[in-house]
């Protein structure tokens, strides 16, 4: 039998290369996708010999707009269709907005909120042409609230994750699962590229990478609209949902300023 194909992008390390490893367990094989040819093609090796899975490396910036124009080209390929897409690429800066860099400001825009929507349409619309299929769009607790010093960063995880539910009831009944995946502190090379000061972050707030990569699989396989990984995590987003934005951005910036940010 032929076995599904599931299509990854940020594969190369993180929550991204968690989830290729699981979906290559769960007898998926893998588009893998990312900036990195080289982890690209080390984790492609190890997704064949490890689960038997057959595993294609797409290398691209996806704040390119040509080289993201190949991954939807490669979502629309009716010739091998693509059964899951998870839409985890994605990158932070942290600081006050006024001292941060414009340019990157944009491209983090670009990266995680307009090439999200493009491939998640491309997606869409294969699957729900075909009555069957998955989407997983990995968003964040930083997004239920402002984010001081985190300002762009937690708008572009907002948008997703209300793009994200809402696409979830555009396509309910469909046979096309959309589910939207926010973790908390996770352990990656995330919060050294956005400049995040880990250390003023409390040890049990933190998550590996493997468990939140798991609830967000096991989220899409129910249909659920919404994945918040972990007991304290569950908690913080209800917090932050009930509570009045005036109160939940304070504190966020309470404890960005308590960071050293």
């Amino acid at each position: 039998m032929t076995r599904p194909i599931a299509l990854v992008t940020g594969a190369s390390s993180g929550i991204g290369d968690s989830l290729a490893r699981l979906l290559a367990e769960r007898g998926h094989d893998l588009v893998l996708v990312a900036r990195d040819t080289g982890r690209l093609e080390a984790l492609a090796k190890e997704l064949e010999s490890g689960f038997g899975a057959s595993a294609q490396v797409l290398a691209a910036d996806l704040t390119d707009a040509d080289q993201l124009a190949l991954v939807e080209a490669r979502l629309h390929d009716q010739s091998a269709p693509i059964d899951v897409l998870v839409n985890n690429a994605g990158f932070g800066t942290f600081g006050p907005l006024h001292t941060l860099d414009i340019d990157t400001e944009a491209r983090e825009i670009q990266l995680n909120v307009v090439a999200l929507v493009r491939l998640t349409h491309a997606a869409a619309t294969e699957m729900f042409r075909r009555g069957r299929g998955g989407i997983l769009n990995v968003s964040s607790l930083a997004g239920f609230q402002p984010g001081p010093s985190n300002a762009t960063y937690s708008a572009t995880k907002a948008f997703i994750t209300s793009f994200t539910e809402a696409v979830h009831e555009e396509l309910k009944g469909s046979g096309v699962n959309v589910t939207v995946l926010c973790p908390g502190f996770t352990r990656t090379g995330f919060q050294a590229v956005a400049n995040v000061p880990a250390e003023a972050v409390p040890g049990f707030m933190w998550q590996d990478a493997e468990p939140v990569a798991r609830e967000g699989l096991d989220a899409l396989a129910r249909n659920k609209p919404i994945a918040i990984p972990g007991g304290v995590n569950k908690v913080l987003g209800g917090f932050s949902i009930m509570a009045p934005h005036a109160i939940s951005r304070r504190a966020a910036a309470v404890v960005l300023k308590r960071s050293g940010a």
